[in-house]
Parts: C-alpha cells; structure tokens; sequence
C-alpha cells in the first residue's frame, strides 16, 4: 500500500482518467496523499507569437478547472497544473515532493514512441519510486 501518489491527467476529449482514480484507491492506505497533476508543454516560439495572451490565460484556467473537476473522484486530493516536458516534470515533481507511487495512463505505442519515447516510458524509466502504468 502507498502513502503519496501522483496521478498525472489529460483533460482532452477522448481520455479516461477514471481507471487511474480507481488503481489510487486501490492502492491506497486509508490516510493518503492524492496529487492530480496536469503538465503544460511549452508552446513554440514562433507559435507563441502569434496567440493572443488573453488566449493563453483563458486556456490554462479552463485547464485548472478541468483538473479541480477532476479531483472530486478522490476525496482529499490536491490540484497542480505545471509547465514543462510531461516526463521530466512529472519525475521532478514526484521526487521533490516525497511520492511513492506515480499513476500514469498510457496508449499503446507508435512507431514515433519508439523513437522518441512517450512519456510513460519516461516516468517508467526514470522514476525513484513505484509507478503503476494503466493501459
């Protein structure tokens, strides 16, 4: 049983995070931590320019209140919308923060997984700590 879990979410269309939320509960002693985290990639230079700032802002508060709509599936937990690289920032946040056990969705993979890795693969790889991959 874990203690302080780090589930990482998609907030598109088309992602269920729910069997995530499920596995945590699961594997959860009766006090734990719950973390939701949604990581922001960076958005390119040349593309930057040409997207409104106020565009920017209404997009990540529509990103945070997906995320807090989200963390109602597990009582107690807190909220985190971050940027960065997914894989990297998941496994930075998760040995910053003392997490001992990240959830973490994945698709099955693509020709361009295999060449660039997804981030599962990363968090996998890279991780100090116990990580549940949910296919």
């Amino acid at each position: 049983m874990y203690q302080n879990f780090l589930i990482p979410v998609l907030v598109d269309e088309g992602h269920d995070n729910q069997a995530s939320f499920e596995a945590a509960k699961t594997l959860a002693n009766a006090d734990a931590k719950f973390t939701i985290l949604h990581v922001l990639e960076p958005i390119p230079g040349f593309a930057i320019a040409e997207i409104p700032a106020d565009v920017l802002s209404k997009t990540r508060v529509a990103i945070e209140t997906s995320v807090n709509r989200l963390a109602k599936a597990l009582p107690g937990a807190e909220t985190r919308v971050m940027s960065g690289h997914a894989g990297r920032t998941i496994v930075d946040y998760a040995t910053d923060n003392n997490v001992d056990c990240i959830i973490v969705a994945s698709h099955r993979p693509g020709i361009g997984d295999y060449f660039l890795g997804s981030t599962a693969a990363r968090v996998v790889r890279h991780a100090k700590c116990s990580v549940h991959v949910i296919r």
